[in-house]
């Protein structure tokens, strides 16, 4: 071979085994789900980092087994549905490890064995089971407290009711809603320990083993690499300091923050940046999904009134449909159930999914009032255009559709603010808005009236300013 061909050869050589050496690397590139409230084990600490029992571990073993990976901090619920849809490659996340689990998912070796306790508010008269009969009981979904609560339910006759976050449930028993509620022992304990008003009146039930799940059947080797770390982490004792970090830890030391930062200025000061980060996500969302829902709503609109009965019918059943749909369940479809119907990896970035999902639901609802905007205007309006030549489009562009917009527009501002609250929705899939951003640091520090004040006036700011907007349009268009 001449030298240049030798040359091209290398060049091409060098080039493969580099893309190679990038897909190898992207294709261990693991997500990995976790809870954002379960506090000890998982919460975000000052600055928006992810902290906790479950974190520093699954820190600890990724740098033994030198594991490349993401964090996606969402509920607890969707994390387990994110997984089965194989949407993440493992979760982490105090899951118990039951006979009902391993027929969907494989476990590690076990991490941490925990017990279930009951809790109820400190001036609560609560003391044994026996006192919750013809009461309501909070719990978690999906945990081991709320298994333990469903399998005695019928025996001391109490009511049940579930939360996506274990602060709801605890603010929930604490306002006097529930008279009690059933938890992780550690987590109930740590959570007592830094300012939640309950107290533990029951000792530790069914103990359970929490474990690192992945699909049935699938990331055997990372489920392999997270039992070889977790080994070591034991055998180097990296694994007893994260455990007494935690469980003999004041609160403050381990979040950043301080008695001083507790006042409704001070929390605002020290979490100015996450609730930035959070408002910008809603804003983006919102934005880009009512430009989106307004194209889908024109569309439907102009099909509504359009001749003949193929464009109407499109229409109506499009608007009756989406609009008919609950948000939640339209955010899970699309961000889980199609993906999973469509298999072979298909995953839908949260953003995308949350987007789409808004566009569709929104779009229905403008759609709807588009077409009654339309059938507003007289219909002799489209007669004496097209008496003047003017084609049926041409007329619906030029003489129907600005008079119609023209009624709209305090409608369109409407679903603008609609939209800006509904997108607190879809934190279920994992998007970080203003409203999840708020679940995350009370999460940290149990301020719930303070964080929950704070993001109320940001909402009613945003709403205030969209109010001026549409008075001054509709002045403008007057």
């Amino acid at each position: 071979m001449k030298k240049w061909q030798v040359a091209v050869v290398m060049v091409l050589a060098a080039l493969g085994s580099w893309f190679s050496l990038g897909a190898t690397a992207h294709a261990q590139t693991y997500t990995i789900a976790t809870d954002t409230t379960f506090a000890p084990f998982e919460f975000q600490a000052k600055g928006g980092k992810y902290k906790g029992i479950d974190i520093d571990i699954l820190n600890a073993i990724a740098k033994k087994e030198n594991i490349n990976y993401k964090l996606k901090a969402i509920s607890f619920g969707a994390a387990v549905q994110q997984l089965s849809a194989n949407q993440v490659d493992g979760v982490i996340a105090g899951m118990n490890v039951t006979p009902e689990r391993q027929k969907t998912f494989d476990f590690s070796k076990a991490y941490y064995t925990s017990g279930v306790v009951m809790a109820v508010a400190k001036d609560s008269k609560v003391k044994t089971f026996k006192d919750l009969k013809g009461k309501t009981v909070a719990l978690k979904t999906g945990t081991a407290g709320a298994t333990y609560a469903k399998s005695i339910e019928s025996k001391y006759g109490f009511k049940i009711k579930y939360f996506n976050d274990s602060n709801n449930m605890y603010n929930d028993v604490k306002v006097g809603n529930s008279a009690a509620c059933f938890e992780d022992y550690p987590v109930m304990s740590y959570g007592i320990k830094n300012g939640i008003a309950l107290k533990i009146v029951s000792k530790q039930y069914e103990a359970g083993d929490y474990g690192f799940a992945v699909k049935k059947g699938k990331n055997a080797a990372l489920l392999k690499k997270f039992n070889a770390g977790l080994a070591a982490i034991k055998a180097d004792g990296t694994y007893k300091k994260i455990i007494d970090k935690y469980l003999h830890s004041s609160e403050a030391s381990l979040t950043g923050e301080t008695a001083s930062s507790r006042t409704f200025i001070g929390l605002f000061t020290q979490n100015l940046g996450t609730i930035g980060n959070g408002l910008w996500m809603t804003l983006e969302l919102t934005v880009i999904s009512i430009i989106l829902a307004t194209v889908m709503g024109v569309i439907l609109g102009v099909l509504g009134v359009m001749p003949g009965k193929i464009g109407p019918a499109i229409s109506s059943t499009i608007i009756y449909i989406f609009r008919g749909m609950p948000l939640m369940v339209l955010a899970f479809f699309i961000y889980i159930g199609f993906p999973d119907l469509i298999g072979h990896g298909f995953k839908i970035p949260a953003f995308i999914a949350g987007m789409i999902t808004l566009m569709l639901n929104e779009g229905a609802y403008t759609g709807a009032f588009v077409k009654g905007g339309f059938k507003a205007v007289d219909d002799g309006q489209m007669e004496a255009a097209r008496s003047l030549g003017l084609p049926y489009w041409t007329a619906m562009r030029k003489v129907i559709m600005p008079q119609g917009i023209r009624i709209m527009i305090p409608s369109f501002i409407n679903q603008f603010i609609i939209t800006l609250k509904d997108t607190s929705i879809l934190s279920v899939i994992g998007i970080v808005e203003l409203t999840q951003t708020g679940t995350l640091i009370i999460a940290r520090n149990f301020e719930g009236f303070k964080i929950w004040l704070m993001i109320a006036i940001i909402y009613l700011i945003l709403i205030t300013l969209l109010t001026w907007l549409s008075n001054w349009v509709q002045r403008r268009m007057n």
